[in-house]
């Protein structure tokens, strides 16, 4: 089941958080509305258990896509645009807005008893024998409505019905296994840490930012030992617990540069560095200029 608490996806996936989904109706449906900045770099899209589905509702922008140290692949995404991610490995992405609208979208979590239930349905087949295909800047008029139909009710009715949620994520976990289900792909042995648990450990780090990383704090609020969520924790990101955590502190560090007037030494003190010569160079080192370069353009 995903947690349907105050879950912050942005702290992984960064963005204005606008909505999030929260209380019964949206059992095993996990929905955030993000408003994006106009120019992302280097963001990892972590692997998680259960399938990510995100449609653009504003604003265009080319984003592209890459595993790590592959190729950059381009492409545009415009308003009806979707994505579906279900890879077992984590990615990495960057965009640039090319509108004057604000770049928002909606990012949908189907929770695996959904998946399970409509891959038993329609294909006879549980769940860890399935494997959907990912897609990128996709067009599905089914996908659009349905995914209209659930913005509607998280932002238009003040009490969502369970009824109507619960019966549009089943149809469209149909309709992404009968569409997207691809049979070419042998099943993938699930590693990764389901989507809440990755979303409780990097709001926890987020809300550390600026104290001492620790990785027995990280491991007890994933209910792992410090080894096994060591281990899950790269399978699902690509990085190991400290690297993350450094990748969220100069995350932030280039936010607060790009959209604050503070100073250089009060920003690394913001994310954790005391020493305004250690913060330099963690942050040359991990965006390739020095925090005063990259203010200046």
């Amino acid at each position: 089941m995903l947690r349907t608490s105050a879950d912050k996806l942005k702290d992984h996936i960064h963005g204005r958080l606008l909505s999030r989904s929260e209380g019964p109706a949206w059992k095993n449906v996990l929905v955030h509305l993000l408003s994006h900045s106009g120019r992302e770099e280097g963001l990892i899209v972590p692997a998680v258990a259960e399938p990510l589905l995100v449609s653009i509702l504003s604003g265009s922008a080319v984003i592209e896509e890459r595993e790590f140290s592959g190729e950059w692949q381009a492409a545009r995404a415009d308003v009806g645009d979707f994505y579906l991610t279900n890879s077992a490995t984590p990615y990495e992405m960057r965009w640039t807005s090319t509108s004057a609208e604000p770049f928002r979208v909606m990012h949908v979590y189907l929770g695996l008893p959904l998946i399970e239930a409509a891959a038993a349905e329609v294909l006879s087949v549980g769940q860890d024998r399935l494997c959907l295909r990912d897609v990128s800047g996709g067009r599905d008029p089914l996908i659009n409505h349905l995914l209209q139909l659930i913005l509607s009710e998280l932002t238009e009715v003040s009490e969502p019905s369970e009824i109507f949620v619960q019966g549009v994520a089943q149809a469209l976990a149909v309709h992404l296994v009968r569409s997207y289900a691809d049979a070419d792909q042998p099943p993938r042995r699930r590693v990764a840490l389901p989507a809440f648990k990755l979303r409780r450990v990097t709001d926890l780090m987020a809300r550390g930012i600026a104290e001492a990383f620790s990785l027995e704090a990280l491991a007890a609020e994933a209910g792992l030992s410090p080894f096994h969520f060591s281990r899950v924790f790269k399978q699902s990101t690509g990085y190991s617990p400290s690297e993350y955590f450094i990748r969220m502190r100069m995350a932030e560090a280039r936010r607060l540069l790009r959209e604050t007037d503070r100073g250089i030494i009060e920003i690394g003190l913001d994310v954790g560095y005391s020493s305004p010569s250690h913060f330099a160079t963690v942050f040359r080192k991990a965006v390739g200029v020095t925090p005063s370069q990259y203010r200046d353009g």
